[in-house]
């Protein structure tokens, strides 16, 4: 209860903020509509105008989540798409997107957190490594993905590689990353006497590993995860964008392309619960993994 209280008050103030925001981003239009028509607004009904329009600048906080209700539950449950009618989800619906974006994510994340680990080790045993991999994947990441994205989903197109693996691609190139700076940092951990006590006790450098370093890791492991499986997130929705096959960046798209913005928060909410819900499991995973490690109480 100490955690939550106040992190509902900043949620408050900023839910309170974001509708005294709406007045101002969408009193224009309306004060015009009303200059046409001849008539004058009193503030309350320009107030109240503000928080319906069907194309705001700014939606009010209301209408997102009224969004979110219909592009979802209300689309699968009693739309002519729907899961409820024909058995299948609703490719108008957020749950259809975000199960696109959701397993492009995925796969990207595995991928790239399997290449991060691999590098990790390799750069932490091997001098080579640790002067030429680790500077090049720290330049690696100052190319902006937006102008990467689409070379990437262009060059495998040509070669007759479409769908899910371009995407996932885009999520591994974001996400391995943070893994390896991460499992790096981890498998230094452990100071010169733990090694010295090691090696008074003969043991080699794969128990070393396996009883040492790999469990000193496990924090740093877990917390770089959390890092690459939201970046995996946004490299998805960013390679989404060219491809347009569906997914969350195809719904922003279609929003931006359309004027509506309401859907377009509305997609933007349902990345962020989804990037939420991904980090949760991952912190899950973490206390149950360092707890039966005897590493968290």
């Amino acid at each position: 209860m100490r955690n939550v209280v106040p992190v509902l008050t900043v949620v408050a103030v900023l839910i309170l903020g974001w509708y005294v925001a709406v007045v101002p981003m969408n009193a224009q239009w309306e004060r015009d509509q009303a200059a046409r028509a001849g008539t004058d607004l009193a503030f309350s009904e320009l107030v109240a105008r503000t928080m319906t329009q069907s194309r705001p600048r700014l939606p009010a906080p209301h209408q997102v989540v009224e969004e979110l209700w219909n592009s979802t539950w209300v689309e699968e449950r009693h739309g002519r798409r729907g899961l409820w009618n024909t058995g299948t989800l609703s490719t108008r619906s957020l749950v259809y997107h975000g199960w696109v974006t959701l397993s492009a994510t995925m796969l990207g994340f595995v991928i790239g957190t399997g290449l991060g680990v691999m590098l990790a080790v390799g750069i932490v045993y091997n001098r080579a490594m640790d002067a030429s991999v680790m500077p090049w994947a720290i330049a690696s990441q100052t190319i902006p993905i937006i102008a990467l994205a689409p070379m990437i989903i262009v060059v495998l197109n040509s070669v007759g590689i479409t769908g899910l693996i371009p995407k996932s691609i885009i999520a591994a190139y974001l996400s391995f990353f943070p893994v390896v700076v991460g499992m790096v940092k981890g498998l230094r951990a452990p100071d010169a006497m733990q090694l010295d006590q090691m090696k008074t006790w003969s043991a080699g450098n794969l128990q070393t590993f396996l009883k040492l370093r790999l469990p000193s890791s496990m924090p740093y492991f877990f917390a770089s995860m959390k890092i690459g499986i939201a970046a995996a997130l946004v490299g998805t929705i960013v390679g989404e964008l060219p491809v347009q096959q569906g997914g969350l960046g195809v719904r922003l798209l279609s929003g931006s392309y359309y004027g509506q913005t309401v859907q377009i928060w509305a997609a933007l909410f349902g990345a962020a619960i989804l990037a939420a819900t991904l980090v949760g499991i991952i912190g899950a995973i973490q206390r149950a993994t360092l707890k039966r490690m005897g590493l968290a109480q």
